[in-house]
């Protein structure tokens, strides 16, 4: 079985007994750890609610525990780049391959839209790990940041778990 399955059927398991812990538990290590994939768990997080017969008002609180999980772990990772800085911040991006000039195309993407880059940039993958790091090099307010942060993983966060809950509920349809 390939590491990506084992893994698959392991936050499965995790999920079944813990759900909404575990959504929590899977946004906040996401901006901690990135191969820990919000895009595979929350749709199965969805997926389980809708088999285990969880009305649609049960999944709310599992939205809202994914969007304060990623809200809490990308504000992490905003005030270590706030912290550490540029120069110091770029010796440790270069263990996990980022360079110095992908760094300066995401700021410079980051001055041009901003508060918007944050919302928006919650709801991509791959960026929604990254762009805590520009706001916190470039000094976004926090404020500002944690607002937009948790508005854009609110949307993510509903958009991924509603896409497995309702494939669940349309398969018991199919079935």
């Amino acid at each position: 079985m390939e590491p990506f399955d084992s893994f698959l059927v392991w936050i499965t398991d995790f999920l079944t007994g813990h759900l909404y812990e575990g959504v929590f538990l899977a946004a906040l290590l996401e901006t901690i750890v990135p191969p820990i994939p919000t895009l595979a768990v929350f749709p199965t997080a969805g997926f389980l609610a809708s088999q285990a017969g969880l009305s649609i008002i049960s999944v709310i609180p599992m939205i809202i525990l994914g969007a304060l999980g990623a809200t809490l772990g990308t504000t992490g990772i905003y005030l270590i780049a706030l912290k550490l800085g540029r120069v110091i911040l770029l010796r440790y991006l270069r263990y996990v391959k980022i360079s110095e000039k992908k760094l300066e195309r995401v700021e410079v993407w980051f001055e041009k839209y901003g508060d918007k880059a944050v919302f928006l940039g919650r709801m991509v993958p791959v960026m929604r790990e990254m762009i805590s790091v520009p706001a916190g090099l470039l000094e976004m307010k926090i404020v500002k940041f944690v607002l937009y942060t948790f508005a854009g993983s609110l949307i993510w966060s509903a958009g991924t778990i509603l896409a497995g809950y309702y494939f669940g509920t349309g398969l018991d349809f199919i079935i």
